[in-house]
C-alpha cells in the first residue's frame, strides 16, 4: 500500500488520483493555471473534496476553463449557473470567476502568461518543502502573501494568502508532500 501525506488517507479515489497524479506538480499551462484559480477560490469556506467532486461541473459550466468565453459570461448565464447544483452556488464566486478571468487575460497581455507570472513569485522554480508531518505546513507564506496582495492590487477576487497558498501547493508551485508521502521522492528532485 502507497504512503501518502496524511490528508489524504482515508478518503476516496478521486481525492487519491488527485493527490497522486496533480497535487505539487509544476504547472506551466495556463488553462489549468485559470482552472485552479477558479477551483481554489469556489472552495473558500468549503472542503476540497467538495470540489473535487463538483470538478467536472465547473468544468462544463466553465467553457472547459476557456478563460476568453468566462471573461465574456453575461448576467443571464450567471443566473442560470447559480441554479446548478453541480457547481458551488454562490453569487459572489461565481461573479469573482468572471472577473478573475478578466483580469488573468490582462495578466497574459503584460507578461505574456499567467505562467511567466505567477512562477516570478518563487523564483521560477518550486520550492520544495522538507516537512516530517501535514502539521508543519503552514496556511499562508511571504510568497503567498506577496501573490495575494499583488492579486488584489490587480482586481482579483476570492485570492487571499491562505487560498494562493494552497493554488501554490496545487500548481506545484510549492511542493508540500511530506517526506514519508511516496510522491517525496519525484517531486522533491532528490
Amino acid at each position: 500500500m502507497k504512503k501518502r501525506c496524511t490528508w489524504c488517507e482515508n478518503t476516496f479515489e478521486l481525492y487519491e488520483t488527485y493527490h497522486d497524479e496533480e497535487w505539487g506538480v509544476p504547472v506551466h499551462d495556463d488553462k489549468t493555471h485559470f482552472e485552479f484559480l477558479i477551483l481554489e477560490g469556489a472552495q473558500a469556506g468549503l472542503s476540497w473534496s467538495t470540489i473535487l467532486k463538483k470538478r467536472e461541473g465547473y468544468r462544463q459550466l466553465f467553457a472547459d476553463f476557456n478563460v476568453e468565453a468566462v471573461a465574456q459570461f453575461a448576467p443571464d448565464e450567471v443566473e442560470i449557473m447559480l441554479q446548478n447544483p453541480a457547481i458551488v452556488r454562490n453569487r459572489m464566486k461565481v461573479a469573482g470567476a468572471i472577473i478573475n478571468a478578466q483580469k488573468f487575460i490582462e495578466v497574459q497581455r503584460e507578461f505574456g502568461s499567467f505562467d511567466k507570472y505567477i512562477w516570478s513569485f518563487v523564483g521560477g522554480r518550486p520550492i520544495v518543502n522538507a516537512r516530517e508531518s501535514m502539521k508543519q505546513v503552514p496556511a499562508t507564506t511571504p510568497e503567498s502573501d506577496a501573490l495575494s496582495k499583488d492579486l488584489k492590487k490587480r482586481g482579483f477576487k476570492f485570492v487571499g494568502s491562505t487560498i494562493m497558498y494552497a493554488y501554490m501547493q496545487a500548481c506545484g508551485l510549492v511542493m508540500d508532500h511530506t517526506q514519508d508521502c511516496f510522491r517525496y521522492e519525484a517531486l522533491s528532485g532528490k
